[in-house]
C-alpha cells in the first residue's frame, strides 16, 4: 500500500511517525529517509535513542532550497536519499518505508517524479510506503491507496511565534 500525507497544514510528518509507532508496536521494522532536511529534529533523536526497529536518515541540508533552481548539492543529496530508500525497500529488512518530504523534493526539482513513481510501482506488495510533504503531484495521488490532506486553519506562526524545540523541531 502507498499512503500520502499532503497539504498546507502542520502534521504530515507527525502522521507518518504515528503510523511508524503503530508498526513498531507490532514488531515491524521501519525505515525513514528525510528529504530536504538537515536539522536534527526531535524525531531523529528519539528514534535513534529510544526506538529499536526504526532507522531514520537525513538526505538534505539545513539550508533553503530555491524552488525550480536547486543547487547541485541538494539534487545530489536527494538522489542519494532515493537510492537509500531503494536499497531499504529491496533489502526486505523493513515492513514500512517513510519518504518524508518527498513531495516537496519533487515539487522543488531536486527529485524527478518519474524515478519516484518507478520506485513506488516496483516496490514489493508487503512493504507499506508513506510519502509526506506539501504539493503531492497528481500522479502520486492517483497511484496511492490512501491520501490525506492536512489543511491549515490557523497556525501560531501567523502571530510571530518562532519554532519551538520539541514542538516544531
Amino acid at each position: 500500500m502507498i499512503q500520502v500525507y499532503t497539504g498546507d497544514g502542520k502534521g504530515k510528518t507527525t502522521a507518518a511517525l504515528g503510523q511508524a509507532l503503530r508498526a513498531l508496536g507490532h514488531g515491524l521494522r521501519v525505515y525513514m529517509v528525510q528529504f530536504m532536511k538537515g536539522r536534527t529534529y526531535g524525531e531523529l533523536i528519539a528514534c535513534r535513542e529510544c526506538l529499536p526497529g526504526m532507522t531514520i536518515e537525513m538526505s538534505g541540508r539545513d539550508e533553503f532550497v530555491k524552488k525550480g533552481a536547486p543547487e547541485e548539492i541538494d539534487v545530489k543529496m536527494a538522489m542519494e536519499g532515493l537510492e537509500k530508500a531503494r536499497r531499504a525497500i529491496a533489502s526486505g529488512d523493513y515492513n514500512m518505508i517513510i519518504l518524508d518530504e518527498i513531495n516537496v523534493a519533487i515539487d522543488y526539482g531536486v527529485l524527478p517524479l518519474d524515478e519516484v513513481i518507478d520506485l513506488l510501482k516496483s516496490s514489493p506488495d508487503n512493504v507499506e510506503i508513506i510519502c509526506t510533504g506539501r504539493y503531492a503531484p497528481q500522479e502520486l495521488v492517483e497511484l496511492a491507496d490512501l491520501v490525506s490532506e492536512v489543511k491549515e486553519v490557523k497556525h501560531h506562526y501567523q502571530k510571530g511565534v518562532p519554532m519551538r524545540k520539541g514542538i516544531e523541531f
